[in-house]
């Protein structure tokens, strides 16, 4: 039996969508609801005082959509996006989505995403705890296993990104956005639009770029301050 209790948001521009959501997650043994709401700006402004582990996430909603809520997170919680719209699925996975569900949601569909936020939520732990030592990768057909202290960048190439390791690199069909959210953010931050860089690899920076060793990287103004701060928590 898993005893895993998820603290749940609901979140949804439509009050009967929020109702319907909010029955099942009443129902299930493994979920608790501590927050319901119409909007991102409200969800935004809650999230940073809460602690929550899954998120029932709308796209289409006033002024913020649920993209616009993920990327302004940095801890994100799991997600499992409910809409009514099916052409964003390939868009919900870029932000590593557990699950899709289309409205009407259907109840073994429910059942059968919240099985899977159990599983992600019990990997992430498990991740937290070793301190995400390493991740997989597809790249020329094959799982590579990627050690994070050998991690020095990893760089956009279109609709691919190149992992610089010490000793290698790796080409990986998958984005940015993707990486942004599966990579400890204590310890990876993404410095540019086309690079997300190992902290403990950085050597010196400046207003405008970032050295590793011999390599230098472009340093987004807007990301200055970002940079500074997570430095200082080494």
């Amino acid at each position: 039996m898993n005893n895993t209790i998820l603290n749940c948001y609901v979140v949804d521009d439509s009050s009967i969508q929020r109702l319907a959501i909010v029955k099942m997650i009443e129902n299930h043994p493994n979920l608790k609801l501590i927050g319901e709401f119409s909007n991102a700006i409200e969800t935004k402004a809650a999230i940073k005082d809460q602690k929550v582990d899954l998120i029932f996430l709308d796209v289409e909603m006033p002024i913020l959509t649920g993209f616009d809520l993920l990327d302004d997170i940095t801890e994100k919680p799991g997600v499992i996006f409910v809409t009514g719209q099916t052409k964003y699925a390939f868009k919900a996975f870029d932000y590593a989505a557990i699950d899709y569900l289309q409205k009407p949601i259907k109840k073994d569909r429910f059942l059968y995403a919240v099985e899977r936020a159990l599983l992600a939520h019990k990997l992430r732990t498990e991740m937290i705890e070793d301190r995400g030592e390493f991740i997989f990768v597809k790249s020329n057909l094959k799982k590579r296993k990627v050690y994070l202290k050998e991690l020095k960048y990893i760089q956009a190439l279109g609709d691919y990104v190149k992992l610089i390791t010490e000793d290698d690199s790796l080409v990986v069909l998958s984005t940015m956005k993707s990486f942004e959210n599966e990579l400890p953010s204590d310890e990876f931050l993404r410095i540019h639009k086309s690079y997300i860089v190992n902290l403990r690899k950085i050597e010196k920076f400046n207003s405008k770029a970032v050295e590793l060793g011999s390599e230098v990287l472009p340093l987004s103004r807007n990301r200055k301050s970002e940079l500074i701060d997570a430095l200082s928590q080494f």
